[in-house]
């Protein structure tokens, strides 16, 4: 009521026809209402700006992280009455095509913690279909952290593609480091070229028991991840403008998307955080 400041409260229930418990009540409501009108705007503007990729734990955590007190439970609530919600995720591409090579042993055996950078590598292929064409990924993750530290498109899974990756995850580490690199038994990973690549570095070729895929569980996850929150929101009718896409959101799944198991921050801000204590 903008006249209760002008008028006696009685004098206007009377106008109004209304009781004096009913004007508590609706004002009560109405402030209650408000209480979470700028918590709501907040959440949205998170949601907007992660283009809806995040669910309500890791909403939850950028707001405290703005020194802001809420429940997750709370969040859950208020981005139930805005309607907001995250994507699920889907399945990937298999590259296994039967033993072409030498099958290296599984020395990882799900065993995904890394205690600092560098210690643990996994990759994989992944396919995108578009209009009639196909795009893959190659990347290499990092277990420490989850870290995207190479990667490379391509229009056809090719050895090329996993050479140029490799060669270009070799510029960020010394030589003889026992770094464990992770795969499935993919025919890429059971060439000699790429057994020799490994091996003048100095690392330790690892690889999935055959057909399963759990054995490599960081880096499916990450496609999940990548296809549910980028790929599956449109329908792509160019594979340049997903290349493009791509790109960008892997630079932002390393710099900015946090994760709960990182204490809140992103990949890239947990390996800085990392060497600095």
């Amino acid at each position: 009521m903008e006249l209760r400041h002008k008028y006696d409260l009685a004098l206007l229930l009377d106008c109004m026809k209304m009781v004096r418990s009913s004007y508590y009540y609706y004002e009560k409501r109405s402030r209650l209402a408000d209480k979470y009108k700028d918590i709501k705007d907040l959440i949205r503007q998170i949601y907007n700006h992660h283009k809806g990729r995040l669910g309500y734990r890791r909403i939850t955590l950028i707001i405290k992280q703005k020194g802001i007190v809420i429940n997750h439970k709370t969040v859950l609530r208020l981005m139930k009455e805005l309607g907001l919600k995250s994507i699920i995720r889907i399945r990937k591409y298999k590259s296994y095509k039967g033993e072409q090579g030498k099958i290296a042993p599984n020395i990882l055996q799900r065993n995904f913690k890394a205690g600092c950078p560098n210690q643990k590598w996994a990759t994989d292929v992944t396919e995108f279909k578009v209009s009639g064409r196909k795009l893959y990924l190659s990347p290499i993750i990092d277990l420490f952290n989850g870290e995207i530290i190479s990667y490379q498109l391509s229009s056809s899974p090719n050895f090329k593609q996993i050479a140029s990756m490799v060669k270009k995850a070799f510029r960020k580490i010394p030589d003889s480091t026992n770094l464990i690199l992770h795969s499935d038994q993919g025919w890429q990973y059971q060439m000699k070229q790429y057994q020799l690549l490994l091996k003048k570095k100095g690392l330790i070729q690892s690889m999935s028991r055959k057909g399963n895929c759990l054995d490599n569980a960081v880096i499916e996850n990450f496609f999940g991840i990548l296809k549910s929150e980028l790929f599956y929101l449109k329908k792509y009718t160019c594979i340049n403008q997903l290349k493009k896409e791509i790109i960008e959101y892997i630079d932002y799944y390393n710099n900015e998307r946090i994760k709960l198991n990182l204490k809140g921050m992103s990949p890239i801000q947990y390996r800085a955080h990392y060497y600095k204590n």
